[in-house]
């Protein structure tokens, strides 16, 4: 494990710097021009233990879609480089968070395969200035660029505020808990092999 770590992405879109410390003091110094994605990456990174910086600035003048996804980038990126060889975590996560009348399921693996599965019942289009169908757009890039198995579900739920939010509560619970320290001299894999992804 390796951290702090940084990671950029910088296109004619968006520019967007991110810091990470995974074993923080769950501070949080976002700025993303989008004040409820804002709220809703300060709360991942409290719930997940985090210390993390975002600043981006993205043509939020056209839409959402090319912020938020690129940010999922670069905090995938950031703990891909975290996670190193992935030796010495616990490796799997599971955290549900009841927020109201709202239940959220996540259940993560951090072993190295970037897969999504994600689903929710119907968001209404925007929560403040956010684009609530960007949301699968920044979970999908977190996932791929982060080697992270994630499967995040709002099982029921009826205020879309609190949905995504009970979402963001879960990823960053599930995170915390993947990412115990365990021995780290090994792979938490019957594989053994840090050289081998899991197949």
């Amino acid at each position: 494990m390796i951290s702090p770590v940084t990671a950029e992405r910088r296109t004619k879109e968006t520019s967007v710097h991110c810091e990470l410390n995974v074993y923080g003091t769950r501070k949080a110094e976002i700025n993303t021009g989008i004040g409820f994605f804002d709220h809703m990456l300060t709360l991942l990174t409290y719930f997940a233990g985090f210390d993390l910086i975002v600043d981006a600035d993205g043509d939020l003048d056209v839409d959402n879609h090319h912020t938020v996804e690129d940010i999922g980038i670069v905090l995938g990126k950031a703990l891909a480089k975290a996670l190193d060889d992935r030796k010495g975590v616990a490796r799997y996560g599971t955290a549900y968070i009841p927020m109201d009348e709202s239940l959220t399921r996540v259940v993560l693996d951090v072993g190295g395969r970037g897969v999504l599965h994600f689903k929710a019942p119907a968001f209404k289009e925007r929560v403040g200035q956010f684009e609530t169908e960007c949301l699968n757009e920044f979970l999908y890039a977190f996932a791929i660029q982060s080697g992270t198995t994630l499967h995040a579900e709002v099982l029921y739920g009826e205020n879309t505020h609190h949905m995504i939010e009970g979402l963001f509560k879960a990823l960053g619970k599930a995170l915390e808990i993947a990412l115990t320290p365990i021995d780290s001299n090994i792979v938490f894999s019957t594989k053994g092999d840090p050289e081998l992804k899991e197949e």
